[in-house]
């Protein structure tokens, strides 16, 4: 599957070359604009893999769209700048750009800056999978240790026999062990009855 890239550019004729320089390389253009605001509309109706965006733009700027677009991860971006000052890299840095372009750029420029950026996206992606896995692991652990507080107080159970129930249960089951603390804490598993 070829790579899917929406373009924010202003300059219809640098949007144009851009868009020839990306589909001879092999990229999906999916979608074009020469408005900022326009851009965050057709990323998020295009889902694309990657949206490289102008700074300077009518309606929004491309920081402006590249912070939108970070925030809900839709897809990585690029920025395209006729300025090189530090201050505006690290406006674009801060507005969650993974990659970044100054104008005028040569052909050889843009593919390795569109794999940075789409590396990076990955990177970000994937940490931010771990991370929503590590808090669902900690929210389970969570309700396991408040089951067994429920078994040590209102059972009896000692604080090993208690998580052993627990998990013994969960595998005869087939379950998560979530899943029995769960029912052991809405009152509906207890040993004597299960």
């Amino acid at each position: 599957m070829p790579l899917r890239v929406v373009i924010a550019e202003d300059e219809a004729i640098i949007r144009m070359d851009l868009r020839e320089t990306l589909q001879e390389e092999g990229y999906d253009v999916v979608g074009e604009t020469g408005r900022g605001d326009q851009a965050v509309e057709l990323v998020r109706d295009l889902q694309p893999d990657l949206a490289i965006l102008d700074i300077k733009m009518p309606g929004m700027t491309g920081l402006e769209a590249a912070a939108i677009i970070n925030a809900e991860k839709i897809c990585g971006v690029l920025m395209l700048t006729a300025f090189s000052q530090r201050e505006v890299v690290e406006q674009a840095r801060d507005a969650g750009a993974l990659a970044f372009l100054v104008k005028p750029f040569q052909k050889s420029d843009l593919v390795p800056a569109i794999e940075v950026a789409m590396g990076r996206f990955r990177e970000l992606r994937d940490l931010t999978g771990e991370i929503s896995a590590l808090g669902e692991q900690l929210e389970s652990r969570k309700f396991i240790e408040r089951a067994k507080g429920v078994l040590i107080d209102q059972v009896g159970m000692a604080e090993n026999d208690a998580f052993q129930f627990i998990q013994k249960t969960a595998m005869s089951e087939r379950s998560r062990m979530r899943d029995v603390a769960d029912r052991i804490l809405d009152g509906s598993l207890r040993p004597d009855a299960g």
